[in-house]
């Protein structure tokens, strides 16, 4: 595996509660004032506890100034592409540029079915969203004046009109863990974003890390076209300790910095809605992090 160069994006993933929604724009706030680059937020319209993730996005980038937000994955099942892809852009439009998009192919398929999405398969699943990644690069695709059209099994457009284009070059992250979905990342994403809890160790994280590196080489691709970004958790402690993430802030330093260094992730957003963990993230990991990295790669 290798350092793939990308500068470092540092960012929180927040729970869009709706019992407190003030609660949620607050960590937001807080998350760009201690210099985080995001504000990511759960995506799960079937959970009536929640804000409605674009919602929130909106009103977030609405109210804040430099920090960048997307969803932490979008759903897409509830979602259709070509209204999500102008949603997208009209959103980066509006905030200069401060909108990422973050995919995923669905998982809860009951709650899915109930607000009245369609039940699909796994690997019809991964299909869906190949296809509506087309869809959205079609749609962003202002200056290209030939019809769109995407003929596929699960999303069809038969000349939709293109447009409006971002107001800078979006990032589409997808969560992805299986081996298909890992190769479509490879394939036609910007940037792969998996979560730490989801995986058993370390170890699968490089092992994932090469099936993105094969599919990209094999679409003609390089692999550091797609970034990699993490979702973490941990606690500060005043103890060192073997476990990753827990210990004193200049062991989350060394711990991220080896992942970046010798795995290639460039992104971390950590999740936990705690105000003093994010502090701490923001104001002395993430500047220790990004010196530390700085002097690495500079040998």
């Amino acid at each position: 595996m290798t350092d793939y160069g990308h500068d470092l994006l540092l960012g929180s993933f927040l729970t869009p509660t709706a019992q407190a929604p003030e609660r949620v724009v607050d960590l937001a706030r807080l998350s760009e004032d201690v210099g985080l680059d995001l504000a990511t937020f759960q995506d799960h319209p079937y959970q009536g506890g929640f804000l409605d993730t674009w919602t929130l996005m909106s009103w977030v980038a609405a109210v804040t100034e430099r920090i960048h937000v997307a969803g932490n994955v979008l759903n897409l099942p509830l979602r259709p592409p070509a209204v999500l892809a102008r949603a997208a852009a009209s959103l980066d439009l509006l905030s200069g540029g401060r909108v990422e998009l973050g995919l995923g192919a669905g998982a809860f398929w009951d709650p899915i079915v109930a607000m009245g999405g369609r039940r699909l398969t796994p690997g019809q699943s991964v299909d869906a969203l190949s296809e509506a990644i087309d869809v959205v690069r079609g749609i962003w695709a202002a200056q290209d004046r030939s019809r769109l059209v995407v003929d596929g099994a699960h999303h069809h457009l038969d000349g939709a009109k293109r447009g409006p284009a971002p107001a800078h070059d979006i990032g589409i992250w997808l969560g992805a863990y299986k081996p298909r979905m890992l190769r479509l990342t490879g394939a036609k994403a910007d940037g792969w974003l998996p979560s730490l809890a989801y995986v058993e160790g370390l170890g699968d994280l490089a092992a994932a890390n090469a099936i993105v590196d094969e599919a990209a080489e094999a679409a003609g691709r390089r692999p550091g076209d797609v970034r990699r970004l993490l979702n973490i958790g941990g606690r500060v402690t005043a103890q060192a300790s073997d476990r990753f993430l827990v210990g004193p802030p200049e062991q989350w330093v060394d711990q991220l910095a080896a992942l970046t260094l010798e795995q290639g992730f460039s992104g971390y957003v950590l999740g936990g809605d705690d105000p003093a963990l994010l502090t701490v993230f923001g104001r002395e990991i993430g500047p220790a992090l990004r010196e530390l990295v700085a002097a690495e790669r500079a040998r």
